[in-house]
């Protein structure tokens, strides 16, 4: 039966992209792996899958990073509600160093790379910060797009203390990664898709020069007939109060997060506690965040419901990790990772497993618009792989984040590409059209960048 320990994985990933449903996949996936654990019975498999899903939470680990995720909701809320984003948005408006394209886009992009405690917030923010300094200074939204997208996604994948490295260490610690944090760290370097498309951001606000169908629609750039279009119902609902509503919540959730680690690790932060710190700092910043609600006038006697609020907001993520870690923990149980392991063992050319990895984590992540259910279905084929071609697992792991932020970017139905469209106020079509080639021949270096790393470890 040792083939058949593939079926789950590789079932998972057909139906992703067939239904384009992350759910159903991951669902569909966990039945057939306790089906086979329960020698082919399916009704013993789908009780068996109840069970599976219930003890996610028997681990410590798992819990705390669910709870984080929720917890990272309320902490959002209570800051947009509190006016600090809002604040720390018109904070950066106002240093008068936004008259320029160039300038307007570094603070555009500044902008999402401050905000990087969730993808879509940071979009939301900067999207609303940049449009009326580029539609000023008659640089077209689409532009606007581009850097929002290609800012805040990439530094939310690279900047691990949030909702992405929680999941990603989990899901590392469900498939038998001891120190997950460490590792999780080790990628930061060997991340080349997100750290390219970084640098290519930069430079493209630097040099104020963009190629194929971005240029084009600088050049026919028109003032829009809705200066409106395309802005959410609460994308900017809260006037400013204070930046230091949101500024100090998110330096006590980095601080803490850090400071926490090296108590843990008793001085040595890749022997700490990860998800443990983590969770601790969360719930520091998210209550220094509702005293500041709180403190703001704004709760109207309301500031806790808000807080439910902003965790039911991201209930659909965490519903994707239960159903991620729940599928790790019955591949491992039902032998998944030993036939991989062998199958590795016999590939003739190991180096190139992290580019072919890239490639597939960023077509699952096209073909389905979420690179979280990307994550939840190729970490747990991908680390028993890297131990059977004995390739560095930090190595193995950034291939298949970076491929997850790739396949985003060039994405029509992918979350964040929706949202930086809706932001910027341009045409949802536009923007992934005009994206696509920056993201293309970023991709194309980055598998470069993963055969000579596959050559060289």
């Amino acid at each position: 039966m040792d083939w058949l320990t593939i079926l789950p994985p590789a079932a998972a990933i057909v139906v992703a992209v067939w239904t384009r449903n992350v759910y159903w996949a991951l669902g569909l996936a966990i039945w057939l792996s306790e089906t086979l654990i329960a020698q082919f019975n399916p009704v013993i498999g789908a009780l068996g899958s109840i069970d599976r899903a219930a003890g996610v939470f028997s681990s410590p680990g798992n819990t705390r990073i669910l709870m984080f995720c929720l917890i990272i909701g309320a902490l959002i809320a209570f800051m947009q509600r509190s006016g600090g984003i809002s604040a720390m948005v018109e904070k950066l408006h106002g240093t008068g160093l936004a008259s320029t394209p160039r300038r307007a886009g570094l603070v555009s992009a500044i902008s999402g790379l401050l905000i990087f405690v969730e993808t879509n917030v940071s979009l939301l923010a900067s999207g609303v910060l940049g449009r009326p300094l580029f539609d000023r200074l008659k640089v077209s939204r689409e532009r606007l797009a581009y850097i929002i997208d290609s800012t805040c996604a990439p530094i939310s994948v690279l900047i691990l203390f949030n909702g992405w490295g929680a999941y990603i260490a989990g899901l590392m610690a469900s498939n038998g990664v001891e120190n997950e944090f460490k590792v999780l760290f080790q990628t930061l370097m060997l991340n080349f898709y997100p750290l390219i498309t970084l640098v290519v951001v930069f430079a493209t606000i630097m040099i104020g020069r963009t190629f194929g169908p971005l240029a084009k629609a600088d050049a026919n750039w028109a003032p829009p007939e809705n200066m409106a279009v395309g802005m959410l119902e609460n994308e900017s609902a809260e006037r400013p109060s204070r930046a230091l509503y949101m500024g100090i919540p998110l330096l006590i959730l980095i601080g803490g997060a850090l400071g926490f680690m090296v108590w843990t690790g008793n001085g040595d932060i890749t022997k700490g506690a990860g998800s443990q710190s983590i969770l601790w700092a969360a719930v520091l910043a998210t209550a220094a965040a509702f005293l500041f609600l709180m403190a703001s006038g704004r709760a109207k006697g309301k500031g806790i419901e808000a807080g439910f609020k902003g965790m039911g907001d991201l209930l659909p993520a965490v519903v994707v990790i239960l159903l991620a870690l729940a599928l790790g923990d019955s591949l491992r149980e039902l032998g998944t990772s030993m036939f991989l392991t062998g199958v590795a063992e016999t590939i003739p050319a190991p180096f190139m497993i992290p580019a072919i990895l890239f490639v597939v984590a960023g077509i699952t992540s096209f073909t389905t618009g979420t690179s979280w259910g990307t994550y939840g279905i190729l970490v747990p084929i991908a680390i028993p792989m890297a131990m059977g071609a004995d390739l560095p697992l930090p190595l193995i792991i950034a291939a298949i984040m970076g491929g997850g932020v790739f396949g985003d970017h060039c994405s029509p139905i992918s979350d964040t590409t929706i949202i930086a469209s809706i932001a910027s106020g341009c045409d949802h079509m536009d923007h992934v059209r005009t994206q696509m080639p920056y993201a293309l021949v970023v991709g194309a270096a980055t598998i470069l960048l993963y055969l000579a790393a596959g050559l060289m470890a």
